[in-house]
């Protein structure tokens, strides 16, 4: 049987070291925040939520499609962690949902293929959390999480995001090798290295 999944985009940061919205900046003829969505909404069986905080009545405009659903985190300056839990709390009384896949608009090479990998290893009813490996014994998101996790991911208040959780249920936890594709983007340099290394 297929899973029902909530795809949760967060995108709601300041991108205080980069000087402009990073959601924004140009990617494969589109934006950041808009290539995230393109990857997500290619999953079946999936609905997709994004996460938006500050700039976000800007981001919002940007974005001219009804295939996803918006959510406004007004405690966005809280950090990840606020953000993870404002988007839980949003879809976890909407009980057709197995279980809910968090990724972060930030990472460009992350595509469907990877997320499709995600999903294909998760079991309905197996308390499954299937994460991404940042190598260095780190784990993190793209992380797929089943729905018994989502009380504690609606609780999460600080800027830790989902690490804790996926380190305190660690036997539960399969890891997926992203190899190259966990690259973020953080300042200007960032951003140029890896534009410029994926659009010849």
């Amino acid at each position: 049987m297929q899973p029902q999944i909530a795809v949760l985009i967060l995108a709601a940061g300041s991108s205080s070291r980069m000087g402009v919205p990073k959601q924004l900046l140009p990617w494969k003829g589109t934006f950041l925040l808009n290539n995230a969505i393109n990857n997500a909404i290619q999953l079946k069986h999936a609905k997709t939520y994004v996460v938006l905080g500050a700039n976000y009545e800007k981001i919002k405009s940007a974005i001219k499609r009804d295939d996803i659903e918006m959510i406004y985190n007004k405690q966005w300056k809280n950090g990840l962690g606020s953000s993870i839990a404002f988007g839980v709390n949003h879809i976890k009384n909407k009980n057709q949902f197995d279980c809910v896949l968090i990724i972060l608009a930030d990472k460009p090479l992350i595509d469907t293929n990877y997320l499709s990998k995600l999903v294909g290893s998760f079991q309905i009813k197996k308390n499954q959390i299937i994460a991404s490996n940042y190598g260095n014994k780190k784990v993190g998101v793209p992380a797929l999480f089943d729905k018994s996790y989502l009380d504690e991911l609606s609780n999460l208040d600080v800027d830790k995001g989902a690490k804790q959780i996926i380190e305190k249920h660690i036997e539960h936890v399969s890891v997926l090798n992203t190899k190259y594709q966990i690259a973020d983007i953080d300042t200007k340099e960032d951003y140029e290295q890896l534009y410029k290394a994926n659009h010849q």
